[in-house]
């Protein structure tokens, strides 16, 4: 069976959806992959984005920014915004399906210590996402037992 995927998102894919995939991925739930894209991949990551990954022991993707799909937003089973909804860059479809904001800063323009304060916040979000897709899982198989019985 296929892993379900947590598709973060954002306009550059530079730093934050690229830090959220590396977050998850480090400690993925069983049977979860994270995976990331752009509305507008750059050209290259943030310079500082592997540093400060790295710093928490954590690897940067391997993949330069992407670029979002039609066929990418569908197959994942979640989808995060970084906070790029009130964004012009973001395409209308974004709008008409399930997804969570979590309204970070774009660190593009911050200085390091505010760099690192988002990808801290990054840090406790997908702590929280993981625990809430384990317990889910939970539930869903107890479910399944209890109607086999």
């Amino acid at each position: 069976m296929a892993p379900q995927v947590v598709l973060f998102l954002c306009v550059g894919n530079a730093a934050r959806s690229l830090m959220a995939e590396a977050i998850f991925n480090a400690d993925p739930p069983p049977g979860w992959v994270g995976a990331s894209a752009g509305t507008q991949p750059a050209a290259r990551a943030d310079p500082r984005t592997e540093p400060l990954l790295a710093e928490i022991g954590v690897r940067a993707p391997a993949h330069p920014p992407t670029l979002l799909t039609r066929e990418t937003l569908d197959a994942a089973r979640v989808r995060v915004t970084m906070g790029c909804l009130d964004d012009a860059s973001c395409p209308a479809y974004l709008t008409e399906l399930e997804l969570r904001d979590w309204s970070l800063p774009d660190p593009r323009d911050l200085g390091e210590d505010s760099f690192r304060r988002v990808r801290d916040q990054i840090v406790s979000l997908v702590k929280g996402l993981r625990t809430e897709l384990i317990v889910a899982d939970r539930v869903a198989a107890e479910r399944v037992r209890s109607l086999a019985r």
